[in-house]
Parts: C-alpha cells; sequence; structure tokens
C-alpha cells in the first residue's frame, strides 16, 4: 500500500470511528474496536506483507492487554484517591486557599485553579463536580455569571487533562511514545499554567458581557453579599482539612513522579538515591502513597467523609474501615471501568495503526510536505479529539499515528507528547460526554456552552502549542 493509499485508509477509519460514536451511538471502547478491526482488514487485503483475520485479531487483544499492563494500575488508584479527595473536603479547602490568595477578587480563579490541581489525578467529570458547587456558591455570593465560572473553571480542568500525568489519557501518550513521565509533568505544568492565566487574560472582559445564573437547587439557601471580606465569601464546613493536608492529597504523587525524574537527570546513574527515586517515582507507588495517605487523612475527618460517601453511595457502613477500604474502591473503580476499556482499546487501534508497513512512507511524505514537524501531532490531536470527544481515545490514537513518524519528523517524546496533549484542546463540542456535564453543573444551555466551553478550550489549545513550539525551538526539551 502506497503512503497515499494508507493516508486514506487512515482518514476513513477515523471518520469510520466517528460515525460509530457520533451516530451510530456505539460505545467508544466497541467503536475503537470496530476501526482498528477494519483497519486490519483493509491492510490484510491490500499490504504486500498482509494480515490474516487472525494476525489482526492478535494485533489487537496484544495492543489492548499491553496498554492496561501499563496503564491499568494507575488509572485505578487515580479513581480511588479522586474520591478521597471528594469525600474528604480536601478540595473545598484548596479552593478556600485560594479565595484568600486573591483577597476575595477575581473569585473565577477560586474554582478554576481548584480545578486545575484537583484535575492532574482526579477523572475530569468527577473534577466538574467537585468545583461546581464551589463555582456556583461563588457566584451568588458575590453575582459573578455562571459563563465566568464555566469558562475558566473548564478551562483549567482540561488543561491538566490534557497536558499533566498522571491523567489517564496523557499519561498513555507519555507511556506510548517512551517520554521522560516526570519532565512530562514539569513541563506540561508550566506551560499549561502559562497558557490559562494568558487565555483569563484575554478572555475575562468578554465573559462579564452576559450574566449566567447559578443552579437554583444549589444555591437555595445562599444569600448574595456586597461585602469583600474574605471572611464572608469563604466555604465554611463543620469537618474539613487544613489546607496544606488538602494539597498533599494531590502533591505527593505529582511530587514523587516528577521528583525522581529530575533527580535522575542530576545525579550520577550509580548514585545510591537512584534505587529509592526508581521505586518512589513508580507511578503505581506515588499514586499508591497518595491513596493511602488520603485514607489516612480521612480517619481525623470522619464526619465529612461519612457524610460525603452517603450522599454519594446512599450507604452508611457501621464500620468506618468499610467507607475508605471498601467503598471508596468500589466507586473508584465504577469510574475507572470506563476510562481503562476506552484507553486499552486505543491502544489496542494504535498498535494496528503502527504495524502498517506504510505508516514509515507516509511519515515521509508528511516530511516533503513542508509542513512543520510539530504542526503533525498537534493537528492530529484536535482531528482525532474533534472526531470521538475523548482526550483519551483522541491522544492514544493520536499517538498510534505519530508515533512511528517522530524521528523522521526530527521530534522529541516530550514535544510530541505536550504537542498532543495541546491539539486535545482544540474543539470541545457535544461528542464529549464533559461537555454535557460542566453544562448541566454549571447552568449552560447548548449555545452557552459553545461560548464558554469550546472557545476557551481552543484558545487555551493554541497557547499550549504556541509555547511549546517556542521552548522547542530554543532547545528546552
Amino acid at each position: 500500500m502506497s503512503a497515499t493509499g494508507f493516508l486514506i485508509l487512515l482518514i476513513v477509519t477515523i471518520a469510520l470511528l466517528m460515525v460509530l460514536i457520533m451516530k451510530v451511538k456505539l460505545h467508544p471502547t466497541f467503536a475503537l474496536f470496530t476501526s482498528a478491526l477494519f483497519m486490519g482488514l483493509v491492510l490484510g487485503r491490500f499490504e504486500t506483507e498482509g494480515f490474516s483475520f487472525t494476525e489482526v485479531l492478535n494485533l489487537i487483544t496484544s495492543g489492548f492487554g499491553s496498554t492496561l499492563g501499563s496503564m491499568g494500575i494507575p488509572i485505578m488508584l487515580g479513581a480511588i484517591l479522586a474520591m478521597g479527595v471528594q469525600d474528604t473536603g480536601a478540595a473545598k479547602s484548596i479552593a478556600n486557599f485560594f479565595i484568600k490568595l486573591f483577597r476575595g477578587k477575581n473569585l473565577e480563579l477560586a474554582p478554576s485553579l481548584t480545578a486545575y490541581i484537583v484535575s492532574i489525578p482526579v477523572f475530569g467529570d468527577i473534577t466538574t463536580i467537585l468545583t461546581s458547587n464551589i463555582a456556583n456558591v461563588l457566584s451568588k455570593r458575590k453575582h459573578i455569571s455562571m459563563g465566568k465560572m464555566a469558562a475558566f473553571t473548564q478551562t483549567g480542568l482540561n488543561l491538566t487533562h490534557a497536558m499533566v500525568p498522571p491523567t489517564p489519557g496523557i499519561l498513555a501518550v507519555s507511556i506510548l511514545l517512551g517520554a521522560d513521565l516526570g519532565l512530562v509533568i514539569g513541563w506540561g505544568v508550566v506551560i499549561s499554567l502559562i497558557a490559562f492565566l494568558l487565555t483569563w487574560l484575554v478572555l475575562r472582559k468578554w465573559t462579564d458581557k452576559e450574566f449566567v445564573e447559578p443552579v437554583p437547587e444549589v444555591v437555595a439557601e445562599i444569600e448574595e453579599t456586597s461585602s469583600n471580606d474574605v471572611k464572608d465569601i469563604l466555604i465554611t464546613g463543620d469537618d474539613l482539612p487544613g489546607t496544606f493536608a488538602s494539597f498533599l492529597t494531590i502533591l505527593i504523587p505529582v511530587i514523587l513522579i516528577a521528583g525522581s525524574s529530575f533527580i535522575n537527570m542530576a545525579v550520577a546513574e550509580d548514585a545510591p538515591i537512584r534505587a529509592y527515586t526508581a521505586i518512589f517515582g513508580d507511578k503505581v507507588v506515588a499514586l499508591g502513597l497518595g491513596v493511602i495517605y488520603t485514607m489516612l487523612l480521612a480517619v481525623f475527618h470522619k464526619a465529612s467523609v461519612r457524610k460525603s460517601n452517603k450522599d454519594v453511595s446512599g450507604k452508611d457502613p457501621e464500620n468506618f474501615r468499610e467507607v475508605v477500604l471498601n467503598s471508596w474502591i468500589a466507586r473508584g473503580l465504577a469510574v475507572a471501568l470506563p476510562a481503562l476499556l476506552i484507553t486499552g482499546m486505543g491502544g489496542a487501534l494504535a498498535t494496528v495503526i503502527k504495524a502498517a508497513p506504510a505508516i514509515n512512507d507516509l511519515a515521509g511524505l508528511i516530511e516533503k510536505s513542508g509542513v512543520p514537524g510539530l504542526l503533525i501531532p498537534f493537528l492530529i490531536g484536535a482531528i482525532m479529539f474533534t472526531a470521538v470527544g475523548s482526550m483519551t481515545t483522541g491522544g492514544m490514537t493520536a499517538a498510534g499515528v505519530v508515533g512511528p513518524m517522530m524521528a523522521t519528523l526530527g521530534l522529541t517524546p516530550i514535544s510530541t507528547v505536550l504537542a498532543i496533549g495541546a491539539g486535545t484542546m482544540i474543539f470541545n463540542h457535544v461528542n464529549n460526554s464533559g461537555f454535557w456535564v460542566i453544562s448541566r453543573f454549571f447552568n449552560l444551555d447548548l449555545k452557552q456552552g459553545f461560548k464558554y466551553i469550546t472557545l476557551p478550550d481552543a484558545v487555551a489549545g493554541v497557547f499550549c502549542f504556541i509555547l511549546i513550539c517556542g521552548a522547542a525551538a530554543v532547545g528546552l526539551f
């Protein structure tokens, strides 16, 4: 198969995937499986080497298994950690920190930066739920439009979701492309935070033009205040953990993973400390320690944890250990299962794509086209996210397409991973479940969803890509 023929097949496969998800309403897991099977069978018919039906199935199952082998446990631990962040009230304490930091001004930054931090280890939909109550309360208290709250809260959330491991999508892309996880975390934080601040500066006046009311049921007992006293604005609770203790639920895994990479860069290969960083910097160990810490934190805030768990699950076990050792895990696994299956099948499709000999010819064709190298992963990430509505699926598929081209295009793993992540910020719209979750919890209709979700994300994604190009141009990665 020629490079042009393979490109046509790739476009048709992506179109099939989009139709199956958007029109047929097939679950993304089986839409990815069907697309991978289709591509493999066509390759088997037209490639010189060819693939038999059994070989195609073996490619799919090996890709699925290898992806879950590296991603399964981190995703499950991240989901369990999310339950702990929710039940202990850590998210509320983090929000209060930002309220105090900004002295009651620019309060849209409180839920936004909370979402930016919480979304690093916590799934997007859960982060939306965690921060939406904060946004609704502050919206009512200080008469701030929910459009403004939504624009920056979901931008902060999606930036770290797209750019900073151990969020499943960017974690999977990093592993698939062989990028140093700690460096991806470090540069992902720097670039996404700058992009967030630039987006906020550019759009903050525009978001004031329309007032969107908060969700009535959430703010039924909240009174508006004209006071600028921070004490009158803080989110109160009977059993909230301290600020530092709350931040540690998220910072422990991030610091361990990132710190390990930076230490390995700074010390000699035979340094004894490398033996410890290899253990504590492992993503499973780091996330596991975060979970253990959060469970210990729960012991000191039993009332808050019991109430939150009962509100979510409808159950209130007599033995408190059952809440953290059973309910958290059960709830976390229920959340993790779709992400696990989609991530695994995304790896299967990526494996089929990489198995095609013509992909090397396609890389050469793209190189000769004169299109800047970094633009390729950015555009493919954007196209895939636009098509399938999932950062994880879009990023995984983009990694499968771009991975074999990296050497030909002169791309480093870190710059490629970050460019794909930036691309998955582009055109967040109705085929993304998160679009509807944000719209619902921030009281937006469809038109407002496009204004306050799609547009800010696209602006932030473009800023990220510009920053990545600048950093790559001066040789930072």
